[in-house]
């Protein structure tokens, strides 16, 4: 078993955040979480800047990185239009936000769940044509906040269709931080057995203290057929948050859920940091910018045992 961590905290981490930061400084925290340890990174977010201001500049953003030898950047995307700007820049991956109810779908993205299908096909195409990964993400999977639970047969034809596009990653969101460890597994079921399935990915909110059990429940699924491994997104510091749910507060954190994979001995690929100071580092420099508190406990507590090695 072996889990890839991506980092969001670029993204998802400062698109509600009250305080918006200027190109410099999201281009900083890349590098940042690049020296840290991170290499999945989902930097930018090419989103019409006037409805997430916090994630407008997304090609300024890239282009200013440095080089950053080894680190996938990934771009989040909620149409072609979005798609066609992310391939024009350095993203190795585009990753296509579905949500699986129309009223969220139309809140977030202006279209119902059957067009946004349609517009992740187009998406698809882009991203081959430019010879990038691509992903989709279905939002809202574990629950909606203005629909309510979602059932099985309601996702169900959701994830067939997604299937049908031959994506290279399929991520289960739960955007509003509702999951149980349970559903873990109902979502994972709903990939049927006589598909060759993508890889898997998991995108946990920690609103009511659920996240890392969730997280840890992705660990413990039988990965055999997605080749042994799982994906799940965190953000440093635990910043996060989606514009368009109410009452949503942060990812689960980086720090935080590499210390619980460390001690309950799940592999984490690439050579995640046995010291995750420079993560609590970038956190707390993090905070500082955005005139918000760090979410995660690590700094807090500390790391233990002290300095370990694995």
């Amino acid at each position: 078993m072996t889990v890839d961590v991506v980092e969001v905290g670029p993204r998802d981490g400062l698109q509600n955040e009250s305080r918006t930061l200027d190109v410099e400084t999201r281009v900083a925290l890349i590098d940042r979480l690049a020296r840290a340890g991170a290499r999945r990174i989902e930097a930018v977010s090419f989103v019409r800047p006037d409805r997430v201001p916090q994630m407008a500049h997304a090609e300024e953003v890239l282009d200013a990185l440095p080089s950053l030898p080894g680190v996938d950047l990934i771009g989040l995307v909620l149409n072609r239009r979005g798609a066609e700007r992310a391939a024009r820049t350095r993203c190795t991956e585009l990753n296509m936000v579905v949500p699986v109810t129309d009223t969220f779908a139309e809140r977030n993205q202006g279209a119902p769940t059957a067009v946004l299908l349609e517009q992740a096909a187009e998406v698809v195409d882009v991203a081959r044509a430019a010879g990038q990964r691509v992903s989709v993400t279905l939002a809202v999977a574990f629950g909606c906040p203005f629909e309510g639970p979602v059932k099985a047969d309601q996702l169900a034809p959701v994830v067939e269709a997604v299937l049908a596009l031959d994506v290279d990653e399929l991520a289960f969101a739960d955007t509003v931080g509702v999951g149980v460890p349970p559903q873990v597994d109902a979502l994972a079921a709903l990939i049927p057995d006589a598909i060759t399935p993508p890889r898997l990915r998991f995108h946990f909110h920690n609103t009511r203290n659920t996240g890392y059990a969730n997280a840890w429940a992705a660990t413990r699924l039988d990965l055999s057929r997605y080749g042994g491994r799982v994906a799940l997104d965190a953000s440093v510091g635990g910043f996060g948050g989606c514009p368009f749910a109410p009452a949503a507060t942060g990812n689960i954190a980086t720090e935080d859920l590499l210390h619980l994979l460390r001690r309950g001995g799940v592999a984490v690929a690439d050579a995640a940091p046995h010291d995750l100071g420079p993560l609590v580092d970038v956190a707390s420099w993090l905070s500082e910018r955005l005139a918000s508190p760090v979410q995660a406990l690590l700094g807090r507590a500390g790391d233990f045992p002290s300095g370990e090695r694995s």
